[in-house]
């Protein structure tokens, strides 16, 4: 999901006959979080809920959150072919809030091309220990890539995701290239974890 579209448009991409992204996970996301221990989990804009799924045949207890119907159909649809359970919510990520007390061990975005507000709110969801995972389409593709959209304001930097990762301890922060037919694609990642309660 980007700012650049609407529920409507994306409905419309996840209704034709073939997945609009990989059934797989997203091979940094797999190898940064897949054998972490399973706890609670947001996937925030699941779109057809690869990762959602996936973190559910871990063991987690998943949210998945996307504002298209029509993705969470295909993402629910999914889970029930893998015998998973997922919480699934039609919502617009900008305005969702978990039920009141919630806490997450992962708040995962993948490719959700927002402004990093939506990171610095999620941040307030994790549990202590928790990790806020990010990957994106990073700013260097406008001039040296072939990832993501051509427009700067729905791409990433370092300097926004240390903001949005203000009081959180930073594990990872760069760059992961893609190498893709079209050219190489490079995605900035996070993993920043809120500290635990007898960390300083």
């Amino acid at each position: 999901m980007t700012a650049g579209h609407g529920a409507q448009e994306w409905d419309s991409r996840y209704a034709g006959p073939d997945r609009v992204w990989s059934a797989e996970p997203n091979a940094w996301v797999a190898a940064t979080i897949g054998d972490w221990p399973p706890g609670r989990a947001v996937d925030l804009g699941s779109g057809e809920g690869r990762h959602g799924v996936w973190l559910a045949s871990l063991g987690w207890q998943v949210t998945a959150v996307d504002f298209s119907a029509v993705g969470i159909e295909r993402g629910r649809a999914g889970a029930d072919q893998l015998g998973v359970a997922v919480d699934w919510v039609v919502a617009d990520v900008r305005s969702w809030t978990p039920p009141a007390g919630a806490t997450f061990d992962l708040v995962l975005v993948a490719y959700l091309h927002l402004a990093d507000e939506i990171l610095a709110r999620a941040r307030d969801w994790l549990a202590p220990g928790g990790a806020l995972v990010v990957v994106g389409h990073a700013l260097r593709n406008l001039t040296q890539g072939a990832g993501g959209p051509r427009d700067a304001r729905l791409l990433h930097t370092e300097a926004g995701y240390r903001a949005a990762s203000e009081g959180l301890l930073v594990e990872r922060l760069g760059e992961v290239v893609r190498h893709l037919p079209e050219g190489d694609a490079i995605d900035l990642v996070l993993v920043a974890r809120r500290p635990t309660t007898h960390q300083a």
